[in-house]
């Protein structure tokens, strides 16, 4: 395993992090069990969960990720592992989590109360907001078009100082922002440093060969700012397996049991998986290996989250740290997403 340093942070992570979002619905308490184990055993320190999961989220399951981790955590010895998780943003869907959905002092109090019960542990090591609370391009919105009848009203200094009372308190050590823009990074980064306040360490976005918009404004903030991406769907949601070519929907597959995940499904995403299955092929390794070590390459990413329903797919998930990709395969992974720049957003 490789490891790197949450930035800003004496935290040290492995640069392939847990993603659980699947234990709860396609993973049962053992299975999620044996993953952890595994992952553990291969040097990975590095667990990622959130009060929604699993996915899709639904009320019957909401709770259920973290309750999974925190029966097989409270038997770990818990200053060796780093554990993430983050509050729900506002969502019609998710109603059923609390009354208040945003960030407010109570919602923000009620969310990490109840992960600490749930993950059986005293302290979250990065806690963050899974997505803002104002209307914005994320999850697979392409272009900002601007709400002028937005209710939402700037509560950044709040929120952080809130977040900033968690870390006086202990219960959480820092805090990281998710599906967030650069606007909104900004901001973030500005008001923590004008009031003295704790920083936004890490930034939660979806990184991919199909999804690479993180490197049009993000990636410069993440390099000059020193905030970690936390790269999730870094296999957009199975696709860059190749288990979905040419039409194909396998038993059990994410896209199979859950068809409203489509945006990695589009014939510009198919036509772009094809070329780099070509590509993998050539090189001799496997389409899974050659996508997440493309992400584990890029120097903006702190850790890889990578997900998993099978110990056979996370075995090779993990193995992709032993991929090296020369310069000239790194140049025609650049040429390839020429021919679609921005398949799914």
């Amino acid at each position: 395993m490789k490891y790197t340093t949450i930035p800003n942070t004496n935290i040290e992570v492995s640069k392939i992090c847990l993603g659980t979002m699947t234990f709860g619905e396609q993973n049962t308490e053992q299975e999620a069990h044996e993953q952890l184990n595994y992952a553990v055993s291969k040097g990975i320190n590095f667990i990622d969960t959130a009060e929604m999961y699993s996915v899709p989220g639904r009320k019957e399951t909401q709770g259920s990720t973290e309750k999974f981790i925190g029966s097989w955590l409270k038997h770990q010895q818990r200053e060796k592992l780093v554990v993430a998780t983050k509050i729900t943003g506002p969502s019609p869907g998710l109603a059923y989590i609390r009354d208040n959905m945003g960030f407010s002092n109570e919602a923000i109090d009620d969310a990490i109360n109840k992960s600490l019960k749930r993950l059986q542990t005293d302290y979250i090591d990065v806690y963050q907001l899974h997505w803002p609370e104002r209307t914005a391009n994320f999850f697979g919105i392409r272009n900002y078009k601007h709400n002028f009848n937005e209710k939402w009203e700037d509560n950044f200094k709040q929120i952080i100082e809130k977040l900033d009372s968690l870390v006086k308190e202990g219960k959480i050590r820092h805090y990281g922002v998710s599906n967030e823009t650069p606007w909104g990074l900004m901001r973030h980064l500005d008001e923590s440093s004008k009031n003295n306040l704790t920083r936004c360490k890490t930034i939660q976005n979806a990184y991919s060969l199909l999804n690479r918009t993180f490197e049009i404004g993000l990636a410069e903030i993440a390099m000059r700012e020193k905030v970690g991406l936390l790269a999730y769907s870094p296999m957009a949601f199975g696709m860059l397996s190749g288990k979905y070519l040419n039409g194909k929907m396998p038993k059990n597959a994410r896209l199979t049991l859950f068809p409203v995940f489509s945006r990695y499904n589009s014939t510009q995403s198919q036509f772009l998986t094809q070329k780099y299955a070509e590509l993998a092929q050539e090189l001799g390794i496997s389409l899974a290996k050659l996508s997440l070590a493309f992400v584990n390459h890029q120097p903006f990413v702190t850790s890889n989250i990578i997900g998993a329903t099978t110990l056979n797919q996370l075995k090779e998930n993990i193995e992709s740290i032993e991929v090296n990709l020369s310069e000239d395969v790194l140049k025609r992974i650049d040429e390839i997403q020429e021919l679609q720049p921005n398949p799914a957003p």
